[in-house]
């Protein structure tokens, strides 16, 4: 008979314990869910910039601006990355020679395994995070003699 007490007096400690740790173990979760899905988003959000800024910016079409191409290079990153937990945009800044640098940003906001935007899971604070990725290019311009 005293054994079956103390069975389940162990039984109700590992209750408690498991009480006391499950909210630790999900903020663990919740965090490296977000970092990984953060990392994740930084590698698509390279290739994805980078690629439009090649595309539409070093070559422009006849009469196209740099307002313009920096217009088409946030559209095509916004499509891409058009997340309720993503925000993107893009800069541009005139460099020495006439060369471009197209800056664009990529802004993350946490999630709680992707149901919804969270700023802190059981009291602790899950920040914004940026990522930004940058490229200088020289555009082309048809017709005119360096």
């Amino acid at each position: 008979m005293g054994r079956a007490r103390h069975g389940a007096r162990e039984a109700g400690q590992m209750t408690v314990e498991l009480a006391v740790v499950f909210p630790v173990l999900l903020v663990v979760a919740v965090i490296a869910v977000n970092v990984l899905l953060f990392f994740s988003e930084c590698a698509a959000f390279d290739r994805t910039a980078r690629e439009a800024v090649r595309v539409y910016a070093t070559s422009p079409a006849y009469g196209q601006g740099l307002e313009q191409s920096q217009a088409l290079v946030q559209q095509t990153v916004q499509a891409a990355f058009d997340k309720p937990y993503l925000a993107s945009r893009v800069a541009t800044e005139g460099v020495s020679g006439g060369a471009v640098r197209f800056t664009a940003t990529l802004e993350f906001s946490p999630t709680l395994f992707g149901m919804g935007l969270k700023s802190s899971v059981f009291g602790v604070a899950l920040p914004h995070l940026e990522h930004s990725v940058a490229l200088v290019v020289e555009p082309y311009k048809p017709g005119v003699l360096l």
